[in-house]
């Protein structure tokens, strides 16, 4: 070994040392001794290679003791964040997937708390004093807002799927759609799920045209169901035709069959009267006599991750016998969120306020560009010629595989600091103690005011003083 790389080998610091450094100390003391010791041998290790692999003329002439603190304190600091934490949601796309989709109400908060945090009644019936089944907490609630006849919770909608199918067409035909055959996200795709639920796929017509004769045609003494999924994350527009679920309702009790419907994200409120795009709401699809219908617990119904299985009660029952609904059940936080949400739907104004995802989705551009100009005017006051704010146009989206055609027109602010390009700004957002998940379009960061909630503006200007300060 050279005897360059060997000097600077024997100037690293022993782990002890540097667990006594006072320049560490804060971060130290936040973990256990022995996962802050983990962490300052794993930098050290990262250190030592660097030095071991790096050619010769590359390696300084002494260790740069700064850089070191630097990169422990940034190592120590991570190590006591947990993986899943709070950000701040300014890209406009309300229901994202990356970043939790639907975040719940106000109003779901205490209960929620509170049922974590306590023994409860998950599985205890007090009229009785005996065991009673989760699946009781929500039947009033669900049949109040829909009208249906059965109730089953799961724990998202893939699951709902997955259990219907394996239930009621495990080695049987199911019938569907060429142009159904979705990719639900995730490389998670329809035939995929059909195929682990042990159905056999039959699928008619074409991708942009399917005739209620092409269902018809492939009735067999084999067939055991006629499967319709919305294509909720996708529209094919043009030369089309679809067979409604009115037409194979009907078809489904000439020969005899089971009709379901896989609504995707499930929708409670008709949001044609409020100038989006008109999705399917459940209860109408209910309504149409479909043996079950099938949907998502967030998404545009703004409450927890969950598959609701609604229909027929003798059918509703028979997946409730399946093993499997064991294996999919939700669990006491998803029921209590998913309560919480759904009574908020019983008084339809105040589901629109309480509910962010309903909240977002149909709060007035005008009272976006009112926000974000008052915004634009705090930081104006705060940062000075430090930051320089713009107040632009821009484009939400509803995101989470809802809404594909609708675009909603929003305000933004653009964002620039002199000394920072702005994929550099934007890296600086993302990694402050709470992270900003913006966009960067024509060379500003751009922060979406309608996918900012209660309390993220005043955190927003907390980190951007912690990003203008890193600057000094």
């Amino acid at each position: 070994m050279d005897p360059k790389r060997a000097a600077l080998l024997r100037q690293l610091p022993q782990v002890d040392d540097l667990l006594r450094r006072p320049e560490l100390a804060p971060m130290i003391n936040a973990l256990p001794r022995s996962l802050a010791a983990a962490v300052v041998r794993r930098v050290l290790a990262g250190q030592r290679q660097a030095i071991n692999i790096s050619p010769p003329e590359a390696l300084p002439a002494a260790l740069n003791d700064a850089a070191l603190l630097r990169d422990l304190g940034e190592a120590l600091a991570a190590a006591a964040q947990p993986s899943l934490r709070r950000v701040i949601n300014a890209t406009g796309v309300i229901i994202h997937t990356n970043l939790g989709r639907s975040p719940l109400g106000e109003p779901c908060l205490a209960p929620l708390i509170e049922v974590a945090s306590r023994y409860n009644t998950l599985e205890y019936d007090l009229a009785k004093r005996s065991r009673g089944s989760r699946q009781d907490h929500l039947e009033g609630v669900v049949k109040e807002l829909t009208g249906a006849e059965g109730v089953l919770v799961v724990n998202n909608n893939a699951a709902a799927v997955l259990l219907a199918l394996n239930t009621l067409a495990k080695d049987k035909e199911v019938v569907i759609s060429r142009g159904q055959l979705v990719e639900i996200g995730g490389s998670f795709r329809m035939p995929a799920i059909m195929a682990a639920s042990g159905a056999i796929l039959k699928e008619v017509g074409t991708t942009n045209k399917t005739h209620l004769k092409d269902f018809e045609t492939a009735i067999t003494s084999e067939t055991a169901m006629l499967l319709k999924v919305h294509p909720s994350n996708f529209r094919i527009l043009g030369f089309t035709h679809e067979v409604s679920l009115a037409e194979m309702v009907a078809l489904g009790r000439r020969y005899g069959l089971m009709v379901v419907e896989d609504l995707g994200s499930g929708c409670l409120v008709d949001l044609g009267k409020y100038g989006l795009e008109h999705e399917p709401t459940v209860q109408e699809t209910v309504k149409t006599g479909a043996d079950l219908v099938l949907f998502s617990g967030d998404k545009l119904l703004g409450g927890p991750q969950a598959g609701l299985i609604l229909g027929n009660k003798e059918v509703v029952e028979s997946l409730k016998q399946n093993p499997l609904t064991r294996a999919l059940r939700p669990d006491k936080m998803t029921l209590t969120g998913l309560e919480a949400t759904l009574r908020l739907y019983l008084d339809e104004p105040r589901a629109l306020m309480e509910i962010p995802t309903l909240r977002m989705l149909t709060c007035p551009v005008a009272e976006l560009d009112r926000q974000a100009r008052a915004l634009a005017r705090r930081l104006k006051r705060r940062f000075g010629s430090r930051l320089s704010v713009v107040v632009v146009g821009s484009e939400g989206r509803a995101g989470g595989g809802s809404l594909p055609q609708a675009a909603l027109p929003s305000r933004a602010l653009a964002l620039t600091v002199p000394p920072l390009p702005p994929q550099e700004l934007e890296v600086r957002l993302h990694r402050a103690a709470t992270p900003v998940v913006s966009r960067v379009e024509h060379g500003v960061v751009l922060l979406d005011l309608r996918t900012l909630l209660p309390g993220d503006q005043d955190a927003l200007l907390g980190v951007l003083e912690e990003v203008l300060a890193g600057l000094k």
